[in-house]
Formats: C-alpha cells, structure tokens, sequence
C-alpha cells in the first residue's frame, strides 16, 4: 500500500467546491493489497462505500471527484486524441500518395475507436442530464430556505443576526451550485463540439477523394460529372404523362387556331356573297 493511500485515513473528505461530506474511516484491499473502495463516514447519511481513484489527496483534506467528471474528462482525452491522429493521418495521405493503402487501414481502426466512445458518451450525457436536474432541485430548495428565513426575520420570529448567518450559508450553496452548473454546461460543450468534428472527419480518405470529382448541378437538380468521350444522347422527358393520357393544347395555340377558322370563315362568306352577286347580274343580262 502506497504512503498516500495509508495518509487518507482518519482524513475529512470535502467535495471540489469546499462542501465537507465526511470522514475516512477504512479501506477495501484487493488480493493484491490494492485499494478497491474508500470508506466514508457521512453522518446520518450513513457509511459510503466510493472507488478510491475518485479521490485526491491535498494537504490534510482528501477532495472527492464526481464519478460523471472523470468519465467525461476520459472520453474527452481519449476522443480527443483520436481526432488529432485522424487528422494527422489525413496530412500524411495529402503529402503522399503511396500511402493511401494503408492509410485506410489505420483509418478504420481510428474510425471503430470514435464508435466504441460514441456509447460511453451517451451514457455521460445522461449522467450531466441529471445531474443539472438535481442541482436545479437543490438551488431551489436553496431559495426557499432563504426565503422562509426573511420572512422569519421580518415576523420578528429569527434576530438579524440568524437572519444574516443563513442568508449567508445559502448564499455560499447557491455560488457552488452554479459553479458546479457550469462546469456541466462546460462540459456538454465540448462534447458536442467534439461530435461535430467527428463526423466530418470520419469519412474514410477514399470518400474524400470521390468528393474532390467535379460535378456540377444541372437546371434539373441532377448531378452531371463530365466526361472525356462523346456519347450520343436522347432527349429524356422528365415527370412525363402516362401514355393513355393527352396533353393539353396551349392556350395560345388554341387562340391562334380559333382566330385562322374565324378567318377562314369571314373569306369563306365574303366568297359566297361574291359569287351570288356575280350569278345575279349573268341573269340579268
């Protein structure tokens, strides 16, 4: 056993904001004489039983670490440094293309790391999800305390004196819950941000170098990549009328065919009144 791991107990135990929640009273050993679990003596809340990597040592005071803090800040590290070899990765391929082979290789590998972390990560953001909600919960049972005890004052139930020791203990609560509130929006930040730069670097370099084609957007909305040969083409009819139905005629077609019948019409008559008049006047004579 280590002389820091010997050093914790008897040790009163404080969260990372100042709150005292106990005292050491033992440990749990393994076979192998290693520390498993912390003993922690929490009053009327009873014995506790929290994993010894969960604390550090500082001075007479063992500060206790949230179990959600060191599952995130390993999923960060981790991921983290995934990314960068991903992108490392991606700067060798670029300067050498002789390596593209096995840099897919490596690639998928890097690629089922970022999947494997994808389920630690979602069990960490339901972690920060409630934590936030129980804070929520104690800020403002926080407030109410408060409030209940300036009432009290002001019935000339409580002194001043009290008055201003509890307005200044929920005081104190309430910084450390925000303190402790933004450090889970912290948090849930820069795993969305790391979310984000994972999916555009999860593309393996072979799809990368399918992306870089040119291609252009026709009036359509289709993609056409040029080619080097000449293909004859057929004019293609798009959203096309089943055959059975017939299309409608446009209007100023319609117009136009009715304005030459009319016409032919009007010469058709005035023929008519020609030839009448001419056989009139053979009569007469």
């Amino acid at each position: 056993m280590a002389k820091d791991e010997v050093a914790i107990i008897g040790k009163p135990v404080r969260d990372m904001y100042g709150t005292d929640i106990g005292k050491i009273i033992g440990t749990l050993t393994d076979i192998d004489g290693s520390i498993q679990t912390v003993g922690v003596d929490c009053g009327t809340e009873g014995l506790r039983q929290i994993p010894f990597g969960q604390f550090v040592l500082q001075g007479d005071v063992v500060i206790h670490i949230p179990n959600w803090r060191l599952e995130a800040q390993k999923v960060l590290r981790e991921k983290g440094l995934t990314l960068r070899r991903i992108k490392a990765l991606m700067t060798i391929v670029s300067e050498n293309d002789e390596m593209k082979s096995d840099a897919e290789l490596i690639h998928e590998t890097y690629k089922s790391k970022l999947m494997s972390l994808d389920d630690a990560e979602a069990k960490i953001k339901t972690q920060l999800l409630t934590r936030l909600d129980e804070l929520d919960d104690q800020a403002k049972t926080a407030k109410i305390i408060l409030f209940d005890g300036r009432v009290q004052f002001k019935s000339e139930e409580i002194s001043e004196l009290t008055f201003e020791s509890i307005q200044k203990h929920c005081n104190n609560l309430l910084e450390r819950l925000s303190h402790e509130k933004n450090e889970v929006k912290n948090i849930q930040r820069r795993l969305d941000d790391l979310s984000v730069e994972c999916i555009e670097v999860i593309k393996t370099p072979k799809e990368m170098i399918q992306e870089s084609a040119v291609s252009y957007l026709d009036s359509s909305g289709h993609t056409v990549t040029e080619s080097n040969h000449y293909e004859p083409t057929t004019p293609i009819t798009v959203d096309s009328e089943p055959e059975s139905s017939l299309p409608e005629p446009p209007v100023e077609i319609m117009e136009s065919s009715i304005q030459e019948s009319t016409k032919e019409g009007d010469d058709s008559e005035c023929q008519s009144e020609s030839d009448s008049s001419w056989l009139s006047r053979l009569q007469a004579e």
